[in-house]
């Protein structure tokens, strides 16, 4: 006889009552009412749990029971297929968007200064995460994503959604890699066709003939003295800003007039070793009653466990005067046209500028070969920046390593 709601009620016989093609209700001595489902497959008699009465009523045991027995009759095994369900969405539930973004990121950070790890993870934070950061990154569209970057580049700021764009990118093709994911969706999501064309701007440069300007505002900085020695410390080694800001005095040999900055500092992650011209080392020698007694050498007055802040040159810049027309990036730009053009050896810039080269013999060369050329063409650049300071318009004279 099948079951009914009012017999269900009033059930109180511990035992099995079925209510027809295998459907039964198990009461156990407890009290205890589950709802199983007597099957076979593959020659086996088998038992599936559909749930606990009320909760699951009549009606819905029936109607999970009719889903067990279409896929019997598929030939596929209803236990089976529940196991599977169960392992798919405990995988879904670790492979989340954000789950395995913080995983790639971890995986690269040790390929970034600090300073773009926490960048790059933030942004993704900020503009990721709160959308589709706990979805399964297998059931993320396409669409989803590009709404998500969209809405960057409505905000103002298209440089960001572009960067956004290229990062979420670039955890779905580590997911691939590592197995998180089985394909990649985002495949065809091209930033050209996504975010609005937009007029290109170079980098503010700065020319040759504006340095004694420049050079007279800095001596006569009225900042902080910690941002006016590392901006001209900054100019005289030709150096990417992050390097400067970060430098320790552990880095540093006064007495051979080197400064060897590591490889987990640099760019390209190699060791990168810089001569240190008279006019350097004075600049060392004004910060040791500042700093000398802290692990960096341009420590923020405020925090000296820590660097100046990455604004900190562009700020400084902004309160001589060249806010929008020069950043902390052009003085390499300014030191490789200057030297070029006075007829350096290429080379031996390119070392200096610590530029990746493709090939490991020339390499290996350059770092042995090149270190006593470098170290006199950065005396060369310190002698020729204390002629411009002097108003010394007069270009040096052309010569080569």
């Amino acid at each position: 006889m099948k079951l009914t709601d009012a017999k269900l009620r009033n059930l109180t016989q511990p035992g099995k009552h079925f209510d027809g093609g295998g459907l039964y209700l198990e009461l156990t001595q407890a009290g205890g009412r589950y709802w199983r489902l007597k099957y076979r497959h593959g020659g086996k008699e088998k038992r599936l749990a559909l749930g606990v009465y009320p909760a699951i009523s009549l009606k819905a045991a029936r109607d999970l029971a009719t889903e067990a027995r279409k896929l019997l009759e598929q030939g596929a095994d209803p236990g089976a297929q529940r196991k599977a369900s169960k392992v798919q969405a405990s995988t879904e539930a670790a492979n989340t968007f954000e789950a395995v973004a913080r995983d790639w990121h971890q995986h690269q950070a040790g390929r970034w200064e600090p300073d773009t790890a926490g960048r790059v993870l933030a942004s993704l934070a900020n503009d990721v995460f709160p959308v589709l950061g706990a979805r399964p990154m297998a059931s993320i569209k396409p669409g989803e994503v590009r709404s998500a970057i969209l809405a960057i580049e409505k905000r103002g700021a298209p440089d960001q959604a572009g960067r956004v764009l290229q990062r979420v990118k670039a955890v779905y093709r580590w997911a691939v890699i590592h197995g998180r994911i089985e394909a990649n969706p985002m495949l065809d999501l091209v930033q050209s066709e996504i975010l609005k064309p937009r007029e290109v701007q170079h980098r503010a440069a700065m020319a040759d003939k504006e340095l004694p300007e420049f050079l007279e505002k800095l001596a006569s900085y009225s900042g902080d003295p910690h941002t006016a020695h590392a901006l001209r410390f900054l100019i005289l080694t030709a150096t990417r800003p992050g390097e400067t800001r970060g430098a320790r005095w552990a880095e540093i040999d006064v007495d051979a007039a080197l400064w060897v900055i590591p490889a987990e500092r640099m760019k390209m992650r190699t060791e990168h070793r810089v001569p240190l011209s008279r006019q350097a080392l004075e600049v060392l020698r004004s910060m040791q009653p500042l700093s000398g007694h802290h692990e960096l050498v341009f420590p923020s007055p405020s925090y000296p466990s820590k660097p100046l802040s990455e604004n900190t040159f562009n700020s400084g810049l902004a309160r001589m005067g060249y806010k929008n027309t020069a950043t902390a990036h052009v003085f390499r730009a300014l030191f490789s046209t200057v030297a070029n053009e006075c007829g350096w050896n290429p080379d031996v810039i390119e070392r200096q500028l610590a530029h990746k080269e493709q090939n490991e013999v020339r390499a290996a060369y350059h770092r042995s070969a090149y270190l006593k050329d470098r170290a006199q063409l950065m005396q060369w650049w310190g002698d020729y920046i204390d002629g411009r300071q002097a108003g010394n318009v007069v270009p040096m004279p052309r010569r080569s390593a």
